[in-house]
């Protein structure tokens, strides 16, 4: 199957940017019998090193599943850590919820999720560089071409055509162009699209810990006055910490000596799953929104922080990405199959209304836990204490949290229902 008129393209779509959004697109539209081409400017393979990108992704049980039907699921099992539990504590003292029930408490369980595959967990701990190891290599395996290192610099539009200019000069056209750059899109910003969006004047530190005791496949979250510290458990019993400091402790802990370092750790971790060890490098990343003012234009279309940067707060970043390209996919296939242009107006705007709303109510939702979890007002700490208690009580509350959270309330793309295009 091809795109109409696809012989005198370059590519079906075009897509600028190979990271794990773009390269799943690409997979999905290939499974789909469309011809992607990807354009990074990273050399393809810098994306594997580690310290390249030393975060680790919480991923919705419903996004995994897109993963094995375009063919990268396998490649991924051996370093995914399936989340058995979800332990969510409002307070001072890290580990005080796996020690004893607290009032401001709340807990996840994935044996409480109907309506799953069986034996599915909440979700997957897998660590960045996996993701985009597993994703090249089914690339690699499905000849996708991919020019890079190679940057966007340029696009324009014509009767039928994107083209996207390179920045060695080449111009490469197609029906359709993606971009999956990230915040600082230079497609979006080609386009004409504006962002909106604001600094929290936090930083994200992250790193990587090898634990004594088990972690028994329990993520815990803690709202500390300092903002969110999150434990998130990893293959071969390590942890991936994401904490949340003002951007000036940001970067004092980035210049802080390893010593230094861990005494501060430690002070947020508590003792509860025994002595830790720091593996490999420590990363500080800026946190802020960034939402886009549309998803497409004219030949155009935006997935994943490209669209919508947001808080790592609820571990949902990628898990939106993803979504957008499993929805943008099943988008463009049905529309290749039905005959349309598939950079036309009417589609565009199929795959806008689908991811629109969603987008939109998450990136506003983790805007707001940022703002009342992310201090200690004792008034804010007294309502959300009491939110939280009110929750862990209600069962259905509960399980629609688990099925918001792994990405199965809404209408699911297929690919994120497991089944192919």
């Amino acid at each position: 199957m091809r795109a109409p008129n696809a012989p005198s393209h370059d590519a079906d779509v075009i897509i600028a940017g190979a990271g794990m959004a773009g390269s799943t697109l690409a997979l999905a539209l290939a499974s789909g019998g469309l011809r992607p081409l990807l354009v990074d400017p990273a050399p393809f393979e810098a994306q594997l090193a580690p310290t390249f990108d030393g975060r680790s992704s919480a991923i919705a049980y419903s996004s995994f599943r897109q993963w094995r039907a375009i063919g990268a699921g396998q490649a991924l099992e051996p370093h995914a850590q399936r989340i058995e539990q979800i332990l969510v504590t409002d307070g001072r003292t890290p580990g005080a919820a796996a020690r004893k029930p607290l009032p401001a408490f709340l807990r996840f369980d994935s044996s409480e999720i109907s309506g799953r595959i069986e034996g599915e967990p909440l979700g997957y701990l897998v660590e960045n560089r996996q993701i985009r190891a597993a994703l090249s290599k089914a690339v690699i395996d499905k000849n996708i071409p991919v020019i890079a290192p190679m940057a966007a610099k340029a696009l324009s539009v014509e009767p039928g055509a994107a083209k996207l200019t390179l920045s060695d000069g080449r111009v490469l056209t197609a029906p359709l162009a993606v971009s999956a750059e990230g915040r600082g899109s230079v497609l979006r910003r080609a386009a004409g699209i504006g962002d909106i969006g604001w600094s929290y004047g936090q930083s994200g530190v992250v790193c990587t810990v090898r634990l004594e005791r088990p972690h028994e496949g329990v993520a815990h979250e803690y709202f500390l006055p300092s903002g969110p510290f999150a434990i998130l458990p990893l293959t071969d019993n390590r942890a991936s910490l994401v904490w949340t400091e003002s951007t000036a402790r940001g970067e004092a802990l980035r210049q802080a000596g390893p010593e230094a370092f861990h005494a501060h750790l430690m002070r947020r971790f508590g003792d509860f799953l025994g002595a830790v060890s720091i593996e490999g490098p420590i990363f500080v990343y800026p946190l802020s929104l960034s939402l886009a003012e549309r998803m497409v234009a004219p030949r155009l279309a935006l997935i994943g922080d490209a669209a919508h940067g947001v808080h790592p707060i609820a571990g949902q970043g990628l898990n939106l990405g993803l979504k957008d390209a499993a929805a943008l996919a099943e988008v463009l296939v049905e529309a290749v199959r039905h005959g349309e242009d598939i950079g036309a107006e009417a589609v565009l705007e199929r795959y806008a209304r689908w991811r629109r709303f969603d987008t939109v109510t998450n990136a506003l939702a983790f805007d707001a836990f940022v703002r009342i979890f992310s201090n200690d007002n004792p008034l804010l700490r007294l309502a959300r204490g009491a939110g939280l208690a009110v929750v862990n009580q209600i069962a259905p509350a509960r399980r629609f949290f688990m099925h918001e959270a792994g990405g199965g309330v809404g209408d699911l793309p297929k690919l994120l229902r497991g089944q192919a295009l």
